[in-house]
């Protein structure tokens, strides 16, 4: 490929893995330190009917862009570090690519199957036994869950931030 072109490419996957990364750092986040908290607080109906919206209403093309955008911007940004003289913000690449498909992962084999659960019990008004669903869906496990999203996500923006900083000294 051009090198011109290259040196566009560098940075702008870059950037957008760091900008992606962080908008899914701050997702997890919303829902370790003010959805699920404020969740918890509420009835079982409140809690499964509003469970139910919000996961509803996550699932779009914003999604993608942190859930999915993120893995693939970072990892076109550590390919096109590869052919790099200097490879100083190759290892916080792909450092944080693989804690985004750790992130991934858990979301898939974990959060995503609890989210499914509690919407497949359908309208909260038709639902005899509330407390059996909330139980079902086991808040402590989706929240420890996603508290390493939490982390995970946190520690691989900054990776990319970091990545930010040594590729500008290039």
């Amino acid at each position: 490929m051009d090198t011109t072109i290259m040196e566009l490419l560098r940075p702008a996957a870059l950037l957008a893995a760091t900008m992606t990364m962080g908008i899914g750092a701050g997702v997890y986040q919303l829902y370790a330190f003010a959805i699920m908290p404020g969740l918890r607080r509420t009835d079982d109906r409140t809690f499964v009917g509003a469970f139910q919206q919000i996961d509803t209403a996550i699932v779009g093309p914003f999604l993608l862009i942190f859930f999915v955008g993120a893995l693939v911007f970072t990892a076109l940004a550590g390919a096109f570090h590869l052919g790099v003289g200097e490879r100083s913000a190759l290892p916080w690449i792909g450092g944080a690519f693989a804690l985004q498909l750790a992130v991934l992962i858990i979301t898939i084999a974990i959060n995503v199957p609890l989210n499914d659960e509690i919407k497949a019990a359908g309208d909260p008004g038709e639902i005899a036994d509330l407390g059996a669903v909330r139980g079902r869906f086991n808040e402590a496990k989706w929240a420890g869950w996603n508290l390493i999203r939490v982390v995970a996500s946190t520690v691989a923006f900054g990776s990319l931030a970091w990545a930010l900083v040594l590729h500008g000294r290039l």
